[in-house]
């Protein structure tokens, strides 16, 4: 379980990373007018639109990565295991002795007064 855990968490970090990454690649909305001025985006990998979709696209799946680990880590870390019973089988039950059942609470509860007497104290 301990495995399990430390793999999502490292999954979520790595997409984490990859969200901050790509959201800091990604133009703002003022960028169109630069791009339209010869900034180079028509010459890119991807083409003049292409690196967009593909950076959106990118960022989705990361963020649906991200979404789905930290679900994941929430479902196990409320998860609450039984206590073993050890390498010898069932854990032995805890009772209290026979002789602090049959002796009263105080020795004031064993006296009984009768009606219009006074116990000495």
């Amino acid at each position: 379980m301990l495995y399990l855990k430390t793999l999502i968490i490292v999954v979520q970090l790595l997409s984490a990373l990859g969200i901050i990454g790509l959201v800091l690649l990604q133009h703002g909305k003022g960028a169109d007018m630069g791009a339209a001025f010869g900034s180079g985006a028509s010459g890119s990998l991807f083409g003049a639109t292409g690196s967009a979709n593909f950076l959106s696209r990118t960022t989705a799946v990361l963020a649906a990565v991200f979404f789905v680990t930290t679900l994941a880590l929430t479902y196990l870390g409320s998860y609450k295991s039984r206590p073993s019973a050890g390498l010898l089988g069932a854990a032995p039950a805890v009772t209290a002795p026979a002789s602090a059942a049959a002796a009263p609470a105080s020795p004031a509860s064993a006296i009984q007064s009768a009606p219009g007497q006074t116990v000495p104290k």
